[in-house]
C-alpha cells in the first residue's frame, strides 16, 4: 500500500467501530453468561450465539473491504519494533475475530446443542457430537476470550499512546479520518 493514503475510508471506520462495540459487548455478555445461574442465562446464551455470528459476518465484510481499500502506511519515523507490534496485533485481531465464532459454533456442535439464533434461525452443526472435542473447544474458547480481551486493552492503550504522546496522526486515521501527517 502506498504511503499517500492518509486515513481509512468512512466504511472502514464504520466497520471498525461497529465491530469494537460488538466485540466489547460479546466479551461482557460472555462473562455475564458464565457467571450467572439466573433465568437470564438462556437469554444471554442466545444473544451471545447470535452476536458471534454477526461478528463472523462483519469480519468477512471487513476483510474484503480491507483487501479492496488497503490501509494507510504507518508513520515513517515509527520504530520498527512498534511497526511489527502493530502488524502482529492486527493479524491477531483478524485471527481471533474469525476463530472465536467458529470455535463457539464448533463447541456447541460437539456438545450436540442446536445452534438457534435470535429470530429462530437454526445453523447446521459443523462437527459431530463428541464430549472430548467439546471440552477442548470450550477451554480454547475461554482462554482465547481472555487473550482477545488482553489484545483489545493493548490496542486501546496503543491508540491512546498515538493520540496523546506520539501525536503522529495514527489515531485520527481511524477516528476523524483526518491526519496532519502523511507517511512516506
Amino acid at each position: 500500500m502506498s504511503g499517500t493514503k492518509r486515513a481509512f475510508t468512512p466504511l472502514q471506520r464504520l466497520l471498525h467501530w461497529l465491530m469494537a462495540i460488538c466485540l466489547l459487548t460479546m466479551l461482557f455478555v460472555g462473562v455475564g453468561m458464565v457467571a450467572t445461574v439466573s433465568p437470564a442465562y438462556v437469554s444471554l446464551v442466545s444473544f451471545h450465539k447470535t452476536l458471534g455470528i454477526v461478528i463472523l459476518l462483519l469480519v468477512v465484510i471487513r476483510l474484503i473491504v480491507r483487501l479492496v481499500y488497503g490501509a494507510p502506511a504507518l508513520p515513517a519515523d515509527m520504530p520498527p519494533l512498534m511497526k511489527l507490534a502493530a502488524h502482529l496485533s492486527h493479524l491477531g485481531f483478524y485471527v481471533l475475530m474469525f476463530a472465536m465464532p467458529l470455535i463457539g459454533w464448533a463447541m456447541l456442535s460437539a456438545a450436540g446443542y442446536p445452534i438457534v439464533l435470535l429470530g429462530g434461525v437454526t445453523l447446521p452443526p459443523i462437527l459431530s457430537p463428541d464430549r472430548a472435542t467439546h471440552a477442548v473447544l470450550w477451554t480454547a474458547h475461554q482462554y482465547l476470550a481472555y487473550a482477545f480481551f488482553a489484545l483489545i486493552l493493548a490496542h486501546a492503550a496503543a491508540a491512546l499512546y498515538h493520540a496523546f504522546f506520539r501525536r503522529d496522526g495514527v489515531f485520527e486515521q481511524m477516528t476523524t479520518g483526518a491526519s496532519d501527517r502523511v507517511s512516506r
